[in-house]
């Protein structure tokens, strides 16, 4: 399933969004620039490698610093491949626009990397022997959709669907789309986990622990709405949740 469009009216330019669209679009060109043996190494220096920090003793003898945090955020900046980047992408433009509405660029800016935290923490947690480098802004995008799920319940999300390589149009609740992708993570995660139990290419756990950080902390981010007046009760009343 992918999403086309959601049925929420935007307030306000997506300032932050377009802004961590931007970041991640300047860093991903970068990384194209780098020959491939280079960019591997980039990527184990800035990407999260769980075993870095769960066997400091591997981590020396290949040259990375057991001590140094700051892969838990440059690595929410980095992605293996054009449809990697474009998929996260386009998941943060149509869901974080109507999020950062409700919380104002700065608050939502410092929600999105928290919730990146709390993905690569939750990736780490379940993947400590992994020496894989895990890359993507996914895991931070999961708490902008976990976000949104609370935020904006009875929204309805245009989501095209293939069958037999004929698209179909088809207008979804939101709670529908985010819990069949929510419950998908879940699933592959623990299926993922009973098979290898390693990290196999996909952070199916930070999915969820991005998800249910941007569930559990959006209330502490979200601005106080104003009191619609009698005659606001049309495109506001949308973005307010009101049919």
């Amino acid at each position: 399933m992918l999403p086309i469009q959601d049925n929420v009216p935007r307030r306000n330019p997506p300032i932050a969004t377009c802004g961590l669209i931007l970041a991640n679009a300047v860093v991903f060109l970068y990384e194209l620039s780098l020959p491939e043996e280079v960019l591997e190494a980039f990527f184990y220096l800035f990407g999260m490698v769980p075993a870095r920090y769960s066997h400091p003793g591997w981590a020396e003898q290949v040259g990375l610093r057991w001590d140094d945090y700051w892969p838990f955020f440059t690595s929410m900046f980095l992605h293996g491949g054009w449809t990697h980047f474009l998929g996260n992408m386009w998941f943060l433009y149509l869901f974080g626009d109507n999020v950062e509405d409700r919380m104002g660029p700065v608050r939502y800016l410092v929600f999105y990397l928290l919730c990146g935290l709390a993905a690569g923490l939750t990736h780490y947690v379940t993947n400590l022997g992994s020496t894989v480098p895990t890359l993507g802004a996914s895991g931070a995008i999961a708490g902008v959709m976990g976000a949104y799920l609370v935020l904006f319940p009875t929204a309805r999300v245009t989501t095209l669907i293939p069958i037999l390589f004929v698209p179909f149009f088809v207008d979804i609740p939101a709670v529908f789309f985010l819990g069949v992708w929510f419950f998908s993570q879940f699933l592959n995660g623990t299926l993922a986990l009973a098979s290898s139990g390693s990290y196999q290419g996909v952070a199916w756990w930070a999915h969820v622990g991005g998800f249910i950080a941007g569930a559990a902390l959006q209330r502490l981010f979200v601005l106080p709405r104003r009191q619609l007046e009698r005659d606001e009760y049309g495109i506001e009343g949308a973005w307010n949740g009101r049919r």
